[in-house]
């Protein structure tokens, strides 16, 4: 290698694991090959072509991708070593959530690496056509790396779903935007929480007025009952909550139910900010992205980690590391809904 060849691999291997080396590194004909090992494979592919994708480090934006698939995975042991010696040695953080009924994940890093993740994963039977939601940052959103196993890639607690097998209709973000524009009866259901609709949601949308998704199956018991003949189309951050909504409201007997594919975050791509009022609440350290998907400049209150606009941190009563208008003057234990509940 000459040297600016040998500054160009420094560079790449502290972008990817500053304190973690790469396992080995071979010569391939002129140049290096990476080779990542776990018990199962060997993924290489040649310098030249890694580098020529690798953002110089003074420049480099930090990938946010989001994705989930329910599909029957086997085998969830080794698959979530594999996946914590993988994101360990390229440098990723976020979170993998795998269980029986499929794989939740929301991930942050260099672009190299997040596209040596998705390959690996496109691996596995049954994730061959993950296509993750993409954003960028000018840090990165995440404190660390977890991958897990878990009961449901999404808790929701209610047995009998089944998405993979018996899914609800979708309804395109474009559509959707049809349908808004000219004024067909409908009634957009919000599923989130209701700390994430204050930040922002569709004009005129019915909020299920809940504090965690669990709860939701109660909320469906209370609305009204004229509504299981009417067109409903329900909407969610990114899509999943919906996944596990849309049976449960059909097997309560909603007959005109839609979801809205890749929920609002899709929706912001192709549609940007049409109907839409606010930003979006996103369960990172970003907290919140407008219409055209980018980072705004809310907050969470240190006290009780609700999330503040900017209008509400120039309320007096806010004061950063304290309390926020909402907790002002109270004592209250350090909430953890917003921790506790994310999705893709």
């Amino acid at each position: 290698m000459n040297g600016d060849a040998v500054r160009d691999f420094t560079t790449m291997r502290k972008t990817f694991a500053p304190s973690n080396p790469f396992t080995c590194l071979d010569r391939v004909g002129s140049g290096p090959s990476i080779h990542l090992r776990d018990s199962r494979r060997k993924f290489s592919c040649n310098f030249a072509d890694l580098a020529s994708t690798l953002p110089t480090a003074q420049m480099s934006a930090v990938i946010n991708i989001s994705v989930y698939k329910f599909t029957p995975l086997a085998e969830l042991i080794p698959l979530r070593d594999r996946l914590r010696r993988l994101t360990a040695e390229i440098n990723l953080r976020g979170t993998i959530l795998l269980s029986a009924e499929g794989i939740n994940l929301f991930v942050a890093g260099a672009r190299t690496a997040v596209d040596i993740l998705l390959q690996n994963l496109r691996e596995v039977p049954g994730l061959e056509d993950l296509n993750p939601k993409e954003s960028t940052s000018d840090e990165q959103p995440f404190n660390r790396m977890l991958v897990k196993i878990k009961r449901e890639i999404i808790a929701f607690g209610v047995e009998g779903i089944d998405p993979a097998r018996r899914p609800t209709a979708k309804l395109s973000p474009r559509t959707l935007k049809q349908w808004l524009d000219e004024g067909r009866p409908v009634t957009l259901l919000d599923t989130r929480n209701d700390y994430e609709i204050r930040m922002g949601t569709f004009k005129n949308a019915l909020p299920a007025h809940i504090d965690h998704f669990r709860e939701f199956p109660a909320a469906v018991r209370k609305l009204p009952e004229p509504l299981k003949q009417q067109p409903v189309v329900m909407f969610c951050t990114g899509g999943i909550r919906c996944e596990k909504a849309g049976p449960f409201m059909e097997q309560a007997g909603f007959t005109n139910v839609h979801q809205l594919e890749g929920g609002i975050l899709k929706y912001f791509e192709e549609c940007g900010g049409a109907h839409y009022q606010g930003e979006c609440f996103v369960f990172d350290r970003r907290v919140g992205v407008d219409p055209q998907l980018r980072e705004t400049n809310s907050v969470l209150c240190y006290n009780c980690q609700l999330p503040l606009t900017e209008e509400e941190q120039r309320d007096p009563r806010y004061v950063p590391d304290v309390s926020c208008p909402q907790c002002h003057g109270k004592k209250i234990p350090r909430a953890h809904h917003v921790a506790a509940e994310s999705e893709s």
